[in-house]
């Protein structure tokens, strides 16, 4: 059975950026669940959530957050599943500041992190450490990438055609 992945929020304004990854992994067919937990407003409650995600059935999890950005690293402190962070654009910085407070953690506890709203990116990411135990997850990754290949030969097939006639 695949591991579900948590999809954490700091704020309900993420969410725009945020449904590119949850609409990502249901096309994979793997279970997530979306939820707003602050690290900030709502510690309590961020910190049960990572202490009890793994008896809880989840995989992964991707947490959102801007300015500040200490979501990822609340979640990977209490937990030893792999957290992914997407440092949201906005603030005074324009997302550098939450780019910065997600990739710069203390040895051992570990955030991989995506680019500036790269929510999508962040689904491909947990699929594929999901996949690792997945043989059914890991060749739907496999079609999918032969499908990228085959569009982009599609895409330089296209060009020559009109650079040729040019």
């Amino acid at each position: 059975m695949i591991r579900k992945v948590a999809v954490i929020m700091g704020s309900d304004s993420d969410w725009p950026v945020v449904k590119g990854a949850c609409a990502q992994l249901k096309a994979l067919d793997i279970p997530f669940e979306a939820h707003i937990l602050s690290a900030h407003r709502t510690p309590a409650a961020a910190a049960e959530f990572a202490k009890n995600a793994k008896k809880n059935g989840f995989g992964v999890i991707l947490c959102a957050a801007g300015m500040a950005a200490h979501l990822a690293g609340a979640f990977a402190a209490n937990t030893t599943l792999p957290v992914i962070g997407i440092p949201m654009k906005g603030g005074a910085m324009d997302g550098l500041d939450a780019l910065l407070a997600t990739v710069q953690m203390p040895s051992g506890i570990p955030v991989a992190t995506v680019a500036l709203n790269g929510a999508k990116n962040a689904a491909w990411l947990a699929a594929e450490i999901l996949a690792l135990g997945d043989e059914v997850l890991d060749a739907k990754l496999e079609a999918a990438r032969k499908d990228m290949e085959n569009q982009i030969a599609e895409k330089e097939a296209k060009l020559q055609v009109e650079a040729a006639a040019l």
